[in-house]
């Protein structure tokens, strides 16, 4: 079996655990019995993202790789935020629609843990709730997730006292509608962070069907993505008649 299909197995049974993960936000989680963990107050999360490459370009063939990912010398959380806060909690469970994209690591290679954070430091991504990562509103991480980055292995989270024993196939970003943002203004937030992800990692980016994503690809999701939110736009008010 190739590596290619084995990556497509597991990210379909990771899908699995992604959505039940999605369904899982916004529950308050049990205390612990027995004991108190205090934790700090979460700082702002950073308003540098770094740029991503052209959203309109094909991605790469997923057979294709080259070298292996860097190590970092050092590990630095991003924002300095504790593990399973609730910082990128959805304020409402209630959402309609579910976009996902994928990055995957290149045939024959893996995605390293302390990689991942590392490049999600440099795209603006916080670690909070569920222990996994965030894209938040600038000035208003209370408004909830934009979007959401998670491992694709069980069960999903980044787990800060192991990251640097992780290795992963790939790891999956979701988009949960409705979002703090116009469905389209979080998939322009989306696509160029997953794009640099990929480039930080020397991975691929694949689309929900675990296909790479090409421009066909993007422009129809952006439809979409337009469509939807036409349809929920504010019902204009109704003038009261003049008699």
């Amino acid at each position: 079996m190739s590596d290619m299909t084995l990556l497509r197995i597991g990210i379909l049974a990771a899908g699995l655990v992604l959505l039940a993960a999605i369904f899982y936000f916004g529950r308050p989680k049990k205390p612990s019995q027995g004991r108190r963990l205090e934790r700090e107050p979460a700082p702002a999360p950073t308003s540098r993202i770094e740029p991503g490459p052209g959203a309109g370009e094909d991605a790469e063939d997923p057979g294709d790789y080259s070298g292996e990912a860097v190590s970092q010398p050092e590990l630095v959380l991003p924002g300095g935020v504790a593990s399973d806060s609730d910082l990128g909690k959805r304020p409402s469970q209630d959402f309609d629609k579910i976009v996902s994209l994928y990055v995957a690591a290149r045939a024959g290679q893996t995605l390293r843990g302390e990689d991942i954070v590392v490049a999600a430091e440099k795209t603006g991504l916080v670690l909070g709730h569920m222990n996994v990562f965030h894209r938040l509103v600038e000035n208003h991480p209370e408004r909830g997730p934009v979007f959401s980055m998670a491992n694709i292995m069980q069960p999903g989270s980044f787990d800060m006292t192991t990251i640097r024993e992780l290795e992963t196939p790939a790891i999956a970003f979701f988009l949960t509608l409705p979002a703090p943002v116009s469905a389209l203004d979080a998939w322009e937030m989306l696509l160029p962070n997953v794009n640099r992800m990929a480039e930080l990692l020397n991975g691929v980016v694949l689309d929900d069907s675990r296909n790479a994503l090409g421009r066909q690809r993007i422009q129809h999701l952006r439809e979409e993505l337009r469509a939807y939110d036409r349809q929920h736009e504010a019902p204009p008010l109704t003038k009261t008649p003049k008699w």
